[in-house]
């Protein structure tokens, strides 16, 4: 009898949750981005919430909370409720990285993983004078120069920072990490002369690859990118297993009811892959790159630890 009572229970709380899905969003969705209007993560996240304002049926309000490398705007975030009507667009160094150098208000487990966007490798360019091409050669270079050689990146324990590391130590290569405040502040630093290697974002040092005022022998991923045809991918030297990459997501805040999260996750897949924003991505050198839910979850754990062990070998 009590088994009895209990499906019963079970069924009309199923009952109860299926319209509520169906008439899921009934009113706008707030989509927070912890940077400021115009950079890479902004401009990313406004182009998909045009396409996912049709999709859903609703109106979709951004809110940009900068500062402390996405930390502050995570941190807010951790406030809202876990109705389906409050999201978080970010890139992953503010869950993987940044807390590994700033003690944050949040942890992974602050967060439900809805769905990942795109992504795209860091890059490590030089001049075009550079004594290297290939990425083994420009690795060769640097091993056979333990501490002469610069290298530009996104600020002290920075992703572009600890991506470049998890190659540098693999190699035994001793390379000076200069910090600045961005891939921007990073590529003016690199043309005007004040260090030898760019680190940082393909799309921002893109168009001095094609003028042949920079090369660029290295990206960060396992594999190749379309957008740098000449620069090695880190599985040809034996290194795919350092690959760190750029990507970008969508959470809710802990507590999301799964439904919504498979909803939202589905939408997310069919606007990602809607052939104007695959187009806009190409633009800025980045795949689609769709992974849901619990396997979201998983890549992020992975990250991070991978990230803190080198974290943890630099002493930051």
């Amino acid at each position: 009898m009590m088994i009895k009572t209990t499906l019963l229970g079970l069924s009309a709380a199923a009952a109860l949750a299926a319209p509520a899905l169906a008439e899921y969003p009934e009113r706008a969705i707030e989509l927070t981005i912890p940077a400021g209007a115009g950079g890479g993560t902004d401009t990313s996240a406004r182009k998909l919430a045009i396409l996912l304002e049709e999709k859903l049926g609703t109106s979709i309000a951004i809110l940009n909370v900068g500062g402390g490398g996405g930390s502050v705007g995570a941190s807010q975030f951790m406030q809202a409720n876990a109705d389906g009507y409050s999201l978080f667009a970010t890139w992953n160094s503010p869950l993987t990285t940044v807390p590994q150098v700033q003690n944050v208000a949040y942890s992974l487990d602050s967060f439900t993983p809805i769905a990942s966007t795109s992504q795209t490798a860091y890059t490590l360019c030089v001049k075009s004078d550079f004594p290297a091409t290939t990425g083994e050669e420009f690795l060769a270079e640097l091993e056979a120069n333990p501490g002469k050689y610069t290298y530009g990146n996104d600020g002290i324990g920075g992703t572009m920072q600890l991506a470049a590391e998890r190659v540098f130590q693999a190699k035994g290569i001793e390379a000076l990490a200069i910090p600045f405040g961005g891939a921007g502040e990073t590529l003016q630093n690199f043309l005007g002369g004040h260090v030898d290697i760019y680190g940082g974002s393909i799309s921002t040092v893109l168009p001095y690859v094609e003028n042949g005022e920079a090369k660029c022998p290295l990206v960060t991923s396992a594999s190749g990118v379309p957008a740098l045809p000449g620069a090695s991918g880190l599985e040809v030297l034996g290194l795919g297993d350092k690959e760190t990459l750029l990507w970008r997501a969508i959470l809710g805040p802990k507590g999301l009811d799964q439904a919504i999260v498979d909803k939202l996750a589905d939408m997310i897949d069919e606007a990602v892959n809607d052939p104007t924003y695959v187009e806009f991505l190409a633009t800025k050198g980045e795949v689609p790159n769709v992974v849901k839910g619990e396997d979201l979850g998983k890549r992020l754990q992975g990250e991070y630890d991978a990230l803190a062990e080198v974290s943890k070998n630099l002493g930051l």
